[in-house]
C-alpha cells in the first residue's frame, strides 16, 4: 500500500485499528510501516505517490531495502 497523508501517526493508528473497515488496508490488514519519507510540500509527496505507484515490484523492493532491509515495523521510530 502507497498513500499520502499529512499526519503519518493517525494514519497508521487508522490502518492498525481499522477505522475503515472496507478501505484496502482493512481488506488486506496492511498494519506495517515498512518505509516513510517526509516531503515539505504536498505536491513533492503526491508526485513521488505516483511514481511509485507507477514503478516496479522490484522497483517498490529496493525502494523499502534501501532503508530497511530486514522490513521491520518502522512504526516505533516516529511514534515517540
Amino acid at each position: 500500500y502507497t498513500g499520502v497523508t499529512s499526519d503519518l501517526i493517525t494514519r497508521i493508528w487508522q490502518h492498525r485499528n481499522h477505522i475503515y473497515p472496507t478501505a484496502f488496508t482493512s481488506r488486506y490488514n496492511c498494519n506495517k510501516l515498512i518505509y516513510y519519507c517526509f516531503y515539505p510540500r504536498i505536491e513533492e509527496a503526491t508526485a513521488e505517490e505516483k511514481k511509485i505507484k507507477g514503478g516496479s515490484r522490484l522497483a517498490k523492493i529496493k525502494l523499502i531495502e534501501s532503508i530497511n532491509p530486514a522490513w521491520e515495523d518502522l512504526y516505533k521510530e516516529i511514534n515517540v
